[in-house]
């Protein structure tokens, strides 16, 4: 895909608060200026690399290198990825929510202001068979599956939408109560919110209230960034926006109980010449067969997935790769 110019990457930024990136990770076009309501004071920066230099270096390790017995249940839960199958994957969509209806379709919103849209797309060949666009004041993000109707929220607004699930026409607009709109899942019954923080958010979607949340938190550090949802196995997957890590969430407690690295399949893109995609982010469950799939924004491949276990676990890597 061809690199758009940088004139259009600055219309079409989604301006979220950055963190720092190193060259192994570029900044991606979509992400490149601050938000100014969000800009971190440059006095705090040196206190904030300051004090996750002292955390990784008196992170209390004893002989066999754990920390602690719990932290030790943790590590033993970092899964690595297998992939299983590749699926085309409409390399202009930015992809914001993904989930999986049964019968190889697969619903997607995406994001930019202009082209945000609902979309029902076929799994196998990527073909884009129903699209509903949104006004292009907003933009577009996660997108959950309750009963008969998709729930979508929108970046920088308490506002979002319902979509009859025949056709993509919408139903009603609705108010949530989360600080921003980024993610959502669901259970069947309840749903699940992230807002780009560290908090995981419980709405009935009759009212939209928020019933319970909780603070994300691993070693202590908050897991910030929170971004697309879904409801796995009675787990809240969450992708960690600006990284390869997708965190596993209990919905009761809010406790982290686990990580999955997949650096790999972004690596994998950029090796191929696909430079000008964006981060991970997209997660699709199908409960029948047991198929997990994953995408990012604006890349040209869907990946159906297993999970192994990591070859190398370390708190110090899980701090490194997954706390933005």
């Amino acid at each position: 895909m061809a690199t758009r110019s940088s004139s259009y990457k600055k219309r079409h930024t989604k301006q979220r608060s950055m963190p720092p990136h190193s060259p192994q990770f570029p900044v991606p076009a979509s992400r490149r200026f601050f938000s100014s309501r969000r800009r971190i004071s440059t006095m705090m920066i040196p206190l904030a690399l300051f004090s996750a230099a002292i955390f990784l270096f008196f992170m209390p390790f004893n002989g066999s290198g754990r920390s602690s017995d719990s932290s030790w249940d943790l590590l033993s839960a970092i899964h690595e990825i297998e992939v299983v199958a590749e699926f085309p994957h409409d390399p202009n969509a930015f992809t914001q929510g993904l989930l999986y209806a049964g019968e190889d379709t697969l619903f997607e919103s995406t994001g930019l202001y202009g082209q945000s849209s609902v979309r029902k797309v076929s799994l196998r060949t990527g073909k884009v068979e129903v699209i509903e666009k949104m006004g292009d004041k907003y933009f577009g993000e996660g997108l959950t599956l309750l009963g008969e109707s998709l729930f979508q929220v929108a970046w920088l607004t308490t506002t979002g939408f319902t979509y009859d699930l025949r056709n993509l026409t919408k139903v009603k607009p609705f108010k949530h109560h989360m600080k921003d709109g980024w993610g959502l899942a669901t259970d069947g019954k309840v749903l699940f919110g992230s807002d780009g923080t560290s908090t995981l958010y419980r709405m009935d979607p009759r009212t939209m209230k928020v019933t319970d949340k909780h603070v994300i938190k691993y070693n202590g550090l908050e897991v910030r960034y929170l971004n697309e949802l879904e409801y796995i196995n009675n787990e809240v997957w969450a992708n960690v926006w600006q990284s390869d890590c997708i965190a596993r969430i209990s919905p009761k407690d809010g406790s982290l109980l686990g990580w999955i690295l997949l650096p790999e399949l972004r690596q994998g893109l950029l090796h191929s010449g696909h430079g000008g995609i964006d981060v991970l982010n997209g997660i699709a469950w199908d409960s029948d067969k047991k198929r997990l799939f994953v995408t990012g924004k604006l890349w040209p491949k869907l990946y159906e997935i297993k999970l192994k276990p990591a070859a190398a676990k370390s708190e110090r890597q899980i701090a490194r790769q997954c706390l933005i």
